[in-house]
């Protein structure tokens, strides 16, 4: 969807404007009476000091994850061919990018190294193969540049998606570049299923993933980093892992291989999140397991599921990285129905929920976009629907990503707009990390509007000299009082939408327009601290 607005300095990024927030025929009704301002000395209403602001309980909570990931191993979705042109690549993104925000989204994860690659200038390792069908190749711009500018333009989250381990979708080290450190270090790697993998239980090898994929959050403007499921390799039938060598030279501490596998991964895990701690503590970390960790039948601490186990399959403990604190968010991917016996949604997201709830470790829900359409319950395009319908019943589920983004615009579009109409209609700002640090700016003001074709252009700015992230623009119907705006910001019906900030910190918001109403803002930082509310703006 495109942005409304007029021409803009390039410092003042457009409105994100999820499709089902905006009113009907707003954007086209023209404005027929003079807009009257308040005056820019009125006091700023301060916010609720608590949670007892009445809202409708069917509405969704005002903060959610909501997200997609975008991914780009065999051209998934981005860039959906190798060797297209730079204009083309930057196309297809903003494409992704412009139908997330319609979708009401406000964050994505995009893979940035699928294949011990980069999607950007590494020193560690070579241009991916994905982006030009050639490894090594400079693709003729920075792909994860623009990619976090462009998120960042539309006020979308940008989580940088790694996988840690995985060489290659083949097992011929010969057919990586020469200079490829996995080829340099055959020592690091085996194979295994027909592919090719950094052996985890190598220290070097464990050591150079991180460093590899630590130069992206250094040099780049990421919110977070995120793992996929990917540890050791799926089983595969026939086919016993080859590091009984590696076992034997590095796990003198351990008796059991599979528990010396797993601390491998646990180590990894840990020292990741240590890392981007050191360097950029604002940076989230999470992960996005396999949605079983262990039966019940194996282990009473497990989900009454009768599945396969990421702890025995691919040595993932996650549970126990939600319950020592590693990470930020655990995503499991809950990829099953609701009522299928072997992995019933509905048993496994509160048993997730109870993992996190005695943690400040968030809980997003890895849904499977990918399945609509497939026989039995798939078919339905409410099912998805019914799972956030289910998570609204656990208030410990603070959000949702999607697989994957292909999927929301091809066989799950309708099941997508089904979740737009029913739990999206109104946008959602990001949920508060609280250990993260950060802390609200001052309250803004709007020091214009504007009559557009569009609605109205509200002109946005900081005060006492601080610089919000972006700000988030509230409306109400009428001229309004102290009391209703101390709790109506609580309301998401009330929440129009949220713009960046420039680099001056200001910003332009295109509004709907039609009717009495009054507007309010509010600014928050990059961790999404929220502000007191602006001076009203009182369109008559």
């Amino acid at each position: 969807m495109a942005h409304p607005h007029r021409s803009r300095p390039a410092n003042k990024p457009p409105v994100t404007l999820p499709r089902a927030a905006l009113w009907a025929g707003a954007l086209t009704a023209a404005l027929t009476t003079a807009l009257v301002h308040a005056p820019q000395a009125a006091a700023t209403p301060e916010r609720p000091s608590d949670a007892n602001c009445p809202v409708d309980p069917e509405a969704p909570p005002k903060r959610q994850m909501r997200a997609e990931w975008i991914s780009g191993v065999q051209n998934i979705d981005w860039p959906t061919e190798q060797g297209l042109s730079p204009e083309e690549q930057q196309a297809e993104l903003v494409d992704l990018y412009d139908e997330a925000t319609a979708n009401g989204l406000n964050a994505v994860f995009v893979q940035i190294r699928p294949t011990a690659d980069a999607f950007w200038d590494s020193p560690h390792e070579p241009w991916s193969e994905w982006l030009t069908g050639q490894q090594g190749q400079d693709p003729g711009y920075d792909p994860l540049e623009f990619a976090v500018e462009e998120a960042h333009e539309r006020n979308l989250e940008f989580h940088g998606w790694y996988n840690p381990y995985r060489v290659a979708m083949h097992d011929d080290p010969s057919r990586l570049v020469e200079e490829h450190p996995a080829r340099q270090n055959p020592e690091w790697t085996f194979s295994y299923g027909g592919q090719l993998y950094y052996d985890p239980g190598v220290p070097e090898a464990r050591e150079f993933v991180i460093e590899a994929m630590m130069h992206s959050v250094e040099h780049y403007d990421l919110d977070g980093v995120h793992f996929d499921d990917y540890f050791y390799p799926y089983p595969v039938e026939g086919e016993e892992i080859p590091d009984e060598d590696t076992f034997a030279e590095h796990g003198e501490d351990f008796d059991d291989i599979e528990d010396w596998r797993r601390d491998n991964v646990d180590t990894m895990v840990r020292e990741t999140g240590e890392a981007i701690t050191a360097i950029k503590p604002h940076v989230k970390f999470g992960i996005s397991p396999f949605g079983i960790w262990r039966n019940s039948s194996t282990d009473p601490e497990g989900s009454d599921t009768s599945g396969s186990q990421s702890y025995d399959d691919q040595y993932a403990d996650s549970r126990k990285w939600v319950l020592q604190g590693w990470l930020d968010y655990i995503n499991p991917q809950v990829y099953w129905e609701i009522g299928l016996p072997v992995a019933d949604y509905a048993v496994l997201v509160p048993w997730w929920e109870q993992v996190a709830a005695s943690t400040d470790t968030h809980l997003y829900i890895g849904q499977a976009a990918y399945k609509v359409g497939n026989e039995g319950a798939w078919s339905d395009p409410e099912e998805l629907s019914r799972h956030l319908d289910l998570n609204r019943d656990h208030e410990g589920v603070h959000g949702d990503v999607y697989f994957s983004a292909t999927s929301l615009r091809t066989n799950a579009e309708e099941a997508m707009d089904v979740v737009v109409d029913e739990h999206y209609a109104h946008p959602s700002l990001v949920p508060v990390k609280e250990d993260l640090g950060g802390r609200a700016p001052a309250g803004p003001l709007i020091t214009g509007a504007e009559e557009v074709d569009e609605g109205v252009e509200l002109t946005l700015e900081s005060r006492h000299g601080q610089e919000p992230a972006y700000y988030a623009v509230y409306a109400f119907d009428g001229a309004t009082d102290r009391s209703v705006v101390e709790c109506g910001i609580e309301d998401p019906s009330n929440l129009l939408g949220t713009v960046r900030a420039g680099d001056d910190g200001a910003a332009v918001f295109t509004a709907p327009g039609g009717g009495e109403r009054t507007f309010y803002a509010t600014a928050l930082d990059r961790l999404h601290h929220e502000s007191d509310v602006s001076p009203p703006r009182h369109l008559p």
